[in-house]
């Protein structure tokens, strides 16, 4: 099944991806990903895609709803939120307490005394790997990464505050998946791997292992983006009174017409029906709380393997809104013989400026390459979903914080 409309080269790479699933959905959010489409559902007997679920295992968003009022909030404050100082302070603070970019660590003040780290999962890595993933997990629990990965403040519809983030398990998804690639394509512990299609096999000892660690990753990112929301809530001395959470890159046992199957879903939301989700739009966009619908004929949700849209996807690719970049000097790459930019880009720090003012949100961080220029606008992906969803509430960003542009991100997902 096929949502919305499809740039070519996402359709050909959904078409050669899905020959091996036995059931198949791309959403109306999907784009163009590493072997296979961001935005797109698999459904396997007894194998796992690894490809599926990528190197952020288990990322996914978190939203909650405050105790206090933007009225209240602000009633001695004057201006446009953007201009307003205790918002400003507030963005500040965040920035400065959550850490964004390229393996970014909370330095211990994250929640690394959680549980999980005596979980006897970490036994399934060999020894000479164990210790170190462990330890750098530990300092890397509740920092967010970088690319589209935030941390943000929204007002609903009835004027109340919501915090919401978006990140997965961070280095030990990237190396999750990482040897378990190479394990799959028959390289061993720390092994190269191709960018491949690669499935592992539920039945085998390496898939009931991967599948173990799977769940440990869905664990920690849901103990990071918890751990997120209340220091932010904290911050504002409120009380978290509502709380949507959701992975989207992960997999479950599910019952689909009857028979079991390992659902694995790419940058996509479950929306079994009354199940609640959280869905970002570009940093200058609303984003919404949603809900899987309750229809008499189901056809078209069973068609979407009950899954919705993760966010607004992509239109352009990080090259194509930022140019071509010259790893070296970290600028614009130039044509040696003609002295011109190669490639440039088409979006401009302006373009970005202009539409953050419009949509009058603070922003903290961020580069050109996740601009909302960028994105597709939410409200017509989620149409395009049909009546497979119900929007329940509409929350307006008033603080975005993001890392910088110049703090890339190897365990983001692109």
């Amino acid at each position: 099944m096929i949502f919305g409309i499809h740039q070519q080269n996402t359709l050909d790479q959904f078409a050669e991806y899905r020959k091996s699933a036995v059931k198949s959905a791309l959403l109306a959010d999907g784009h163009m990903g590493v072997v296979c489409p961001v935005g797109s559902v698999w459904a396997h007997p007894t194998k796992i895609s690894l490809n599926g679920i990528g190197p952020d295992a288990a990322c996914g968003n978190c939203a909650v709803k405050l105790n206090i009022h933007a009225d209240e909030l602000l009633a001695d404050q004057e201006g446009t939120f953007r201009e307003n100082k205790l918002l400003n302070d507030m963005a500040d603070k965040i920035a400065k307490t959550i850490k964004f970019g390229m393996g970014a660590t909370m330095h211990g003040k994250g929640p690394s005394d959680d549980e999980l780290f005596d979980s006897e999962a970490w036994k399934l890595f060999p020894k000479e790997y164990k210790d170190s993933l462990r330890d750098t997990a530990r300092q890397q629990i509740g920092s967010c990464g970088s690319g589209n990965h935030y941390c943000d403040v929204f007002v609903g519809t009835d004027g109340f505050l919501w915090i919401g983030n978006h990140f997965g398990s961070r280095g030990y998804g990237y190396n999750l998946a990482k040897h378990f690639m190479s394990l799959g394509q028959g390289n061993g512990w720390g092994g190269k791997h191709q960018e491949i299609e690669t499935l592992l096999d539920i039945r085998t000892t390496i898939g009931q292992d991967y599948w173990e660690l799977l769940m440990l990753a869905g664990d920690y990112a849901y103990a990071g983006r918890e751990w997120v929301v209340k220091t932010v809530a904290d911050m504002f001395g409120a009380t978290i009174t509502d709380t949507v959470h959701n992975h989207h890159n992960f997999s479950w046992f599910e019952i689909h017409d009857g028979q079991e199957l390992i659902v694995t879903r790419k940058g996509a939301t479950p929306a079994f029906p009354d199940q609640r989700g959280f869905v970002g739009g570009s940093m200058g966009d609303n984003a919404v709380i949603l809900r899987g619908a309750e229809l008499d004929d189901d056809t078209v949700q069973k068609d979407a393997l009950f899954s919705t849209v993760h966010g607004a996807g992509r239109v352009m690719s990080r090259t194509e809104a930022m140019g071509k970049i010259d790893r070296k000097t970290g600028k614009l790459k130039i044509n040696k013989e003609t002295g011109e930019v190669s490639k440039p880009g088409k979006v401009t720090q302006i373009m970005l400026d202009e539409w953050m003012i419009n949509a009058d949100v603070i922003l903290r961080g961020s580069g050109i390459d996740e601009a909302p220029n960028v994105y597709r606008r939410l409200p017509d992906v989620l149409a395009e979903q049909g009546q497979t969803i119900v929007i329940e509430e509409t929350l307006k960003p008033i603080i975005v914080v993001m890392a910088g542009a110049d703090e890339k991100d190897h365990y983001t997902i692109v």
